[in-house]
């Protein structure tokens, strides 16, 4: 498993911060444990604080009237959650669920703010953070609402290429169930996008491992 310090060392929302900001912070952290399918928190719940993941995977979903899943976020070592509605005084917006066995740190909204308020670097850290989800969910909405499912998934695997600095394949993090329900679809029209982009030679798929067969092609064909 990951060394919880170098997880909050290289957490977004930490990175660049002098030794004895660091030592603060990992002072007001509190351990949790969370085992695999075990729900951190629920839409809903009041945002007394947030999230970062030490070690395993996270997903952040909602779900509709109809029962419906929508993932929002899968999240892994060193990356927070929870966090806006932590500081905007609101209730969790969303649910979230270990995809694996995971070790968390909780930060205590109270104790986070008071250690805000003291020092400026880690209030552009936060700020910084949230700008970036603003704009991570607006790029999600504007791909659900305006792209066909076989842009969607380029991009998805574009992004994954640069998230992994991989060149000529990826690794999915999830199943294809879950993968389908990040694109705003179902299993079945998952697959047969992946067969028809097998087809055209844009990708080979080998259980969870993609390889990218035509970067340029799938570039193309995340922007339509």
């Amino acid at each position: 498993m990951t060394p919880a310090k170098d997880a909050l060392a290289h957490s977004s929302l930490f990175e660049g911060l002098p030794r004895e900001q660091m030592e603060a912070i990992r002072r007001i952290a509190v351990s949790r444990q969370a085992q695999k399918g075990e729900i951190i928190f629920s839409q809903g719940d009041p945002g007394n604080g947030f999230y970062i993941v030490d070690d395993g995977v996270v997903k952040v979903f909602t779900v509709s009237g109809e029962g419906k899943e929508q993932i929002l976020h899968i999240l892994g070592g060193g990356e927070p959650f929870g966090e806006v509605a932590a500081f905007t005084g609101r209730t969790f917006p969303a649910h979230a669920e270990a995809l694996t066995d995971c070790r968390l740190w909780f930060f205590p909204k109270n104790a986070f703010v008071q250690l805000v308020q003291g020092h400026s670097t880690l209030s552009l850290n936060m700020i910084a953070l949230l700008c970036a989800r603003l704009h991570q969910f607006a790029a999600q909405v504007e791909s659900l609402s305006l792209k066909a499912v076989p842009s969607r998934l380029a991009t998805y695997l574009m992004v994954l290429a640069e998230e992994q600095e991989a060149t000529d394949s990826v690794v999915l993090k999830i199943s294809k169930g879950q993968l389908a329900s990040l694109l705003g679809t179902i299993p079945e029209t998952l697959s047969r996008v992946l067969a028809r982009l097998s087809d055209q030679g844009l990708i080979q798929v080998e259980g969870k491992s993609i390889r990218l067969k035509d970067v340029e092609g799938l570039l193309e064909l995340s922007e339509q």
